[in-house]
Parts: structure tokens; sequence; C-alpha cells
């Protein structure tokens, strides 16, 4: 039995998309409840070479919208990534939710061989078929930053558990 590219991405996008978000509401009001700057929560990360949380949200959003369109083979909808606040890292979410959520399974499945070229003309480009760049590197690249925009949380005092970063499944 074969499992289909649709299933192994875009309902994985979707559910972890909606946990994250999950985890940053839980994040804005444990700051609330602390009287913690949020922006404490917005520019922490986990050692100092590292993105902060804001951009480790952007970056999973990113993966998510870029794996979901370059499989499906459309345009990928352009955002300015210009996010400081847990409001603005929520409304990212909800657009590339939007945008993910219009893609159908007709588009994806049979799209295992197709070239996509990431970086493309620089000296990091790199060619995959459709399922390698789905399994080896957009699902893994997905899931570090949302991995690491939970544990950023986690690290700093709110409350949130492996329920949280797995959302409704």
């Amino acid at each position: 039995m074969t499992i289909s590219l649709y299933a192994a991405s875009i309902p994985v996008f979707k559910q972890m998309l909606n946990a994250m978000s999950g985890v940053l509401t839980k994040a804005e009001a444990h700051a609330t409840a602390k009287n913690i700057d949020p922006s404490v929560f917005l520019q922490a990360r986990l050692a100092p070479d590292m993105f902060p949380l804001v951009r480790q949200v952007q970056i999973a959003v990113d993966f998510a919208k870029g794996v979901s369109g370059r499989l499906a083979e459309i345009e990928l909808p352009k955002y300015d990534e210009s996010e400081t606040t847990f409001a603005d890292l929520q409304a990212l979410i909800s657009k590339v939710l939007a945008f993910v959520d219009t893609i159908k399974p007709e588009q994806v499945d049979g799209k295992e061989g197709i070239e996509i070229v990431t970086r493309p003309g620089t000296p990091k480009e790199k060619r995959f078929s459709g399922q390698s760049y789905l399994l080896t590197y957009g699902l893994p690249q997905f899931f570090f930053h949302v991995t690491t925009t939970y544990a950023i949380l986690r690290h700093n005092g709110v409350e949130v558990g492996k329920r949280d970063y797995m959302g409704a499944f």
C-alpha cells in the first residue's frame, strides 16, 4: 500500500500550523497573566546563534506554504515577513492555512517525480524529486522550526506539553 503525497503533506501542515497557533495563544496568555513583556518571548532563542521565536515561526510557515505550493506547482503567495507581535504571527499562520487549504489532492498526488529546485542559481542550489523534496527536505525543515518554536516557549516557562505540540489529529 502506498501513501499519497497529499496525505503526507497538506493534512500534516494544517495540523501542525493549528497546533503552533495554539502554542502561541498560550504563550501570549502566559505573558499577560505574568506581566511579562511579550517581546521577551517573541525575541527569545535557545542559543545565541539561533533565530528568535518570531523567525522560527516565519520559517515554519514559509515551509508549509512553499512545500505545498511547489508540490502543487502553483504560484506561492508572497508575504513581507514583518511580524513583530503575537497577533502578527497568528495572522500569518491564518493566511498560510487559508492558502494550504485551497490545495486539493489531485494537485499534489502523482507529483513524486517532478523536479523541484531550491535556491536556483546559487552555490546552495539543490535538485529534488517531488517525493524527496517533501520527505527528506521539506517536512524535516518544517518540523525543526515548529519544534524549536515549542521548545523556546517551553524553556521560557510557558505551560505547554506534548498535546499542545501535536494539536488535534
